[in-house]
Parts: structure tokens; C-alpha cells; sequence
């Protein structure tokens, strides 16, 4: 029994080396693939790595000046466009009065209260209205 697992071993071994005979022959046939010739190095430091603009060109008295645009005024996010806050952040974990409506900011989802998961919900921002929540890019719960 010996006998047999000897020769079985020294069969497998004498494949494996065949084997690898063959592999480290094809790749001594097969050309070298050509490697990447790269931009050659310029190591002169640069004098400036400011870049001076270009001098302002004179305009021709016959080209007419582009009309001003019309000031837009800039509404602040936490407010609407009537001036009162769409949305406050809540105070100690809890929406203030006035602002019954919690929303979360990962889901953006806001629960209603009397929602199934309002009691639990720790809200992100409080809302005074489900409309506020909908401009905002809010859905309601479905639940």
C-alpha cells in the first residue's frame, strides 16, 4: 500500500514539473510587451507659478456694454418668501411649539403627528406645515 501512494505522489509531482516546464517555455517564445515610454522629466524648477492675466483689452467706443443684470435678492434657506422660518432645528430633541411636523434629513421623509412612527421619530427639522415639508423636497410618511 505504501508502494502505490509513493508512486501516485511521485506521479503528480513528475506532472506538476512537466507542467511548469511548459508554461516557463511559452514565455521565453513570446515577445516582451513594449513598456510605456513616458514624457521625459523637465527639471528646470518654473521661474513663476503665478500666471499674470492678460492686460485688459480697450474697448471700441462702437461696442455697446452688456445690460446689468437685475439685482436678485437672496432668501436665506431656513426662511420662505414671506420672511417667516419655514423650518426650525429642533430643541433638545423635540420639535417647538408651533412646529408639530418632524422630518428626517436621510430618508426625507416628515411625519405628521398621530403617524404611526411620529412618537419615535427624532426629528432633523421641525415644520409648521406639511406644505413647508413638500417645498422643501419632503415626502410625508405613508404610514
Amino acid at each position: 500500500m505504501i508502494g502505490r501512494c509513493t508512486r501516485r505522489v511521485t506521479l503528480l509531482v513528475l506532472l506538476l514539473a512537466v507542467g511548469a516546464a511548459v508554461v516557463v517555455r511559452v514565455r521565453a517564445t513570446k515577445p516582451a510587451a513594449p513598456h510605456p515610454s513616458w514624457p521625459p522629466f523637465d527639471p528646470a524648477p518654473h521661474t513663476s507659478s503665478v500666471v499674470e492675466p492678460d492686460p485688459p483689452a480697450t474697448a471700441s467706443p462702437t461696442t455697446p456694454e452688456p445690460a446689468s443684470e437685475p439685482a436678485v435678492e437672496l432668501v436665506p434657506p431656513n426662511s420662505s418668501a414671506a420672511g417667516t422660518a419655514r423650518w426650525v432645528a429642533p430643541v433638545d430633541g423635540a420639535c417647538p411649539d408651533g412646529y408639530p411636523i418632524k422630518a428626517n434629513d436621510n430618508s426625507r421623509i416628515f411625519h405628521v403627528p398621530g403617524g404611526r412612527f411620529y412618537a419615535r421619530t427624532v426629528p432633523e427639522r421641525c415644520y409648521a406645515a406639511a406644505a413647508d415639508a413638500v417645498a422643501d423636497g419632503y415626502r410625508q410618511a405613508k404610514a
